[in-house]
């Protein structure tokens, strides 16, 4: 896994903290925190190239040593992790009240969780989809590389 490096320019060219003119400070987070605040929603997107596409869907998900475990049914996410592979995840949060939000990007690949001590270990994990419908398959995705940045209003 590559490692965010904070002296390296960020996709947009930024270095490290940056204050725009909108008066949002944008930070860029370290892996470990990126991690930790990943750990504190349960709800992010998935985007994967589909039939000369990109499809994003909302995942329920879970950290799981390093990883983003998800479930899901048969259908383009499933067909997805059977092709390629190459996916790319993201899960943000905000409070509006304090003027600050965040967002984390993981960029990897994903597999579809196969062998008997893999699927109940992965029966283990507190992985509790919203929507009703059934999704028998375990997904992680391992990632390549991980950014994120946290933003604050200071005005």
């Amino acid at each position: 896994m590559s490692v965010m490096d904070l002296d390296q320019p960020t996709d947009d060219g930024q270095t490290g903290d940056d204050v725009g003119a909108d008066g949002l400070q944008a930070e860029v987070l370290s892996e470990s925190e990126s991690w930790r605040l990943l750990r504190t929603v349960d709800v992010g997107r998935v985007a994967m190239a589909s039939g000369g596409d990109v499809e994003i869907f909302p995942i329920n998900y879970v950290v799981d040593h390093g990883t983003i475990v998800f479930r899901t049914a048969v259908g383009t996410k499933l067909s997805h992790v059977s092709g390629t592979a190459d996916i790319a995840f993201e899960a943000d949060d905000s409070d509006l009240e304090n003027g600050v939000a965040w967002s984390v990007v993981l960029k990897g690949s994903a597999e579809t969780i196969h062998g008997r001590i893999d699927v109940f270990d992965a029966f283990e994990i507190e992985l509790r989809p919203w929507h009703s419908s059934r999704k028998p398959f375990f997904v992680r995705i391992s990632p390549r590389s991980i950014s994120g940045r946290r933003f604050v209003r200071t005005g």
